[in-house]
């Protein structure tokens, strides 16, 4: 008996040997020549709290050796101010059962890299939900040792097969049409149960989705599209990670999750949504500690960045995919419910890297004042600084609704987006603000406006003159719609039609589309590509009229380019008097239609006969 005893314990620590490993290092390599020479490694592996650490490579300098709670975590921190060029070096994990060496990769930074040039009010974005956009690539539609295995085509909620290849297919036709950034939601690793296909709850925050593709297709995508004059923008989530991200079996920290010890009674609490309290005076602690660490939802334990070792790894997980995927954004979802002292350190260690960089905060409040509290270089009474460029203009795609739906009268209609765009002396710059008609989370604009074609053109052009970074969602062009199920997020991220094979309609090619949907395609490509050229419009001075007889008229002016937009809504031919308009200076001017390219001179009245917008330009030749 004594004999099997010992060949089971000789059996089981072979056994311990062998199978000692480090599982993780994040980040999986880093960059020379980074501004902060500073870097923090996250290591887990069995036990490996018990190693004693040495890199031989002293040019490495090891700042310090921090363990975790749990002792298969430990956060290594080290100083590269030595380091010039890139290489590799061996990082020694000394101590029983084994030694282990691991090899760690520094990498030499893309040129200029310090100075990309992020998005900004020249760009139009495109926003694409990658599931519902093309499957450019069939086979990695199922992944069997993932928890959602299946493609259900008829299903919102359920997976589609949409990739980045399906993305990659089509840089062409996102070209053509005139946009010059792209917004795909995220793509990282959503290894959950069900809705998985959104990405939002990531279980890696260092994986592709490999049922969207691969990591070295996702920098082809990069590169393919800044080939093509188009930048890259990654939807990120500081606030959150999904239930079954592989940290949750085996946490490091007794408080990397807020609430933490909730989480084995599944008695979870859930965040209040009371995202004034970020800037409330009066607000209690209760209220703002419930924002802040509460859960968004059961299913996306909130991240604890108040916990140091946690908020070094979210900020570098960011810049090391600015690196990775050389990218010209970062779209940060859910920003007013993580640490907000945070949210300043982590956008000021990112602008600190990239002074040129481009961020915005998805901030969902319809009251400006909330949302240019956000904003970098806000005269808060608090005095916070947000370090952050731009943020999500809520109230004006509200404005922008209500205005074109409503009845004209003295305080409804027209006067909302009047008000609306006066309402900028809130924001320290306008023009790094992000507006929008429709996204992922909100009903489809061709449903906000019940199928009517006039309005959603009306509501186009605005959004396009508008000083502002404008963002279109994928398939607004041809009128997608979401009526039958209004608030319904899976049929607000409908397929576009024509990404899968058999499609019997093609929105890319124009195959099957309806008078309406062609003319629409049209009417947003002239603005688009004219806009792509026009200073007036991504920095000319805006001058508007009050609305008067259910007309609103905007100009954008630079130099010798005058932009004019006229909004009517009436019903019957109207003339409009021109006078009023004297100090715009284009008296006597050949102006011409940008979309029709007719041309017309201005002076005295203009005869409308239609409801509908008209954009007319100096640039006539």
């Amino acid at each position: 008996m004594k004999s099997i005893t010992l060949l089971l314990s000789i059996f089981f620590n072979i056994f311990m040997i062998s199978a000692q490993t480090i599982q993780k290092v994040e980040p999986p390599n880093w960059w020379v020549g980074m501004n902060n020479p500073k870097l923090q490694l996250m290591v887990y592996g069995q036990n490996i709290a018990h190693k004693n650490i040495d890199i031989p490579d002293k040019n490495i300098v090891i700042d310090s050796i921090s363990k975790a709670d749990n002792p298969n975590y430990i956060f290594l921190n080290l100083d590269l101010s030595n380091i010039k060029k890139a290489q590799k070096f061996d990082i020694h994990f000394k101590g029983s059962p084994k030694n282990l060496i691991y090899t760690y990769e520094l990498k030499q930074r893309s040129n200029n890299s310090e100075n990309r040039i992020g998005f900004n009010s020249s760009d139009v974005i495109y926003l694409i939900t990658p599931d519902r956009f093309a499957n450019g690539n069939p086979k990695n539609d199922i992944h069997l040792e993932m928890k959602e295995k299946t493609i259900d085509r008829k299903h919102d909620y359920a997976r589609h097969g949409g990739d980045i290849d399906g993305i990659i297919n089509h840089l062409d036709y996102i070209h053509n049409m005139g946009f010059t950034a792209i917004w795909p939601t995220p793509m990282l690793t959503n290894d959950m149960h069900e809705s998985s296909y959104h990405g939002y709850a990531m279980t890696d925050f260092y994986q592709v989705d490999p049922r969207f593709g691969t990591l070295n297709e996702y920098m082809d995508l990069s590169k393919k599209a800044k080939e093509k004059g188009i930048k890259l923008i990654i939807d990120q989530v500081a606030n959150h990670c999904g239930s079954e991200h592989w940290w949750m079996k085996d946490l490091p920290f007794d408080d990397w999750i807020n609430y933490q010890k909730e989480i084995e009674s599944k008695s979870l609490t859930i965040t209040n949504h009371r995202r004034t309290s970020n800037q409330d005076m009066y607000a209690s602690q209760y209220d703002k500690d419930l924002m802040s660490k509460g859960w968004f939802v059961s299913a996306m334990p909130d991240l604890n960045q108040q916990n140091p070792f946690m908020a070094k790894y979210i900020i570098q997980n960011s810049i090391w995919w600015i690196e990775t995927l050389d990218l010209g954004g970062i779209r940060q979802d859910t920003y007013p419910y993580s640490d907000k002292t945070f949210m300043s350190n982590w956008a000021g260690a990112i602008m600190y890297e990239y002074p040129k960089f481009s961020i915005v905060g998805e901030e969902w409040s319809y009251n400006p004042l909330l949302v240019g509290y956000w904003q970098k270089g806000s005269n808060n009474k608090d005095g916070y600084e947000s370090n952050l460029r731009s943020t999500m203009d809520f109230p004006m795609q509200k404005a922008i609704v209500e205005g074109l739906n409503e009845e004209e009268s003295w305080d409804t209609g027209l006067v909302k987006m009047y008000e609306g765009l006066a309402n900028d002396f809130a924001y320290t710059k306008p023009n790094d603000i992000l507006a929008f008609l429709d996204n992922h989370d909100k009903d489809r604009v061709f449903t906000e406006f019940n199928k009517d074609i006039i309005l959603t053109k009306m509501a186009l052009s605005y959004l396009l003159m508008l000083p502002r970074i404008p963002q279109i969602y994928y398939g607004t062009e041809i009128l997608l719609e979401n009526s039958k199920k209004p608030g319904d997020h899976g049929l607000i991220r409908s397929e576009f039609p024509g990404g899968w094979k058999g499609d019997k309609v093609n929105g890319f090619t124009g195959k099957g589309l309806t008078k309406d949907q062609n003319e629409i395609q049209y009417f947003l490509q002239k603005i688009l590509n004219y806009r792509k050229s026009s200073e007036a419009i991504h920095n000319g001075k805006t001058i508007h009229f009050s609305p008067i007889d259910g007309i609103y008229v905007l100009f954008r002016t630079i130099k010798d380019e005058v932009v004019v937009l006229i909004i009517n809504k009436n019903k019957s031919a109207i003339n409009l008097d021109l006078n009023r308009f004297k100090e715009i200076g284009i008296d006597g001017k050949k102006l011409k239609n940008i979309v029709s390219e007719e041309e017309l001179i201005w002076e005295k009245q203009i005869n409308l006969n239609f409801k509908g917008a008209v954009l007319l330009t100096t640039k006539v030749k």
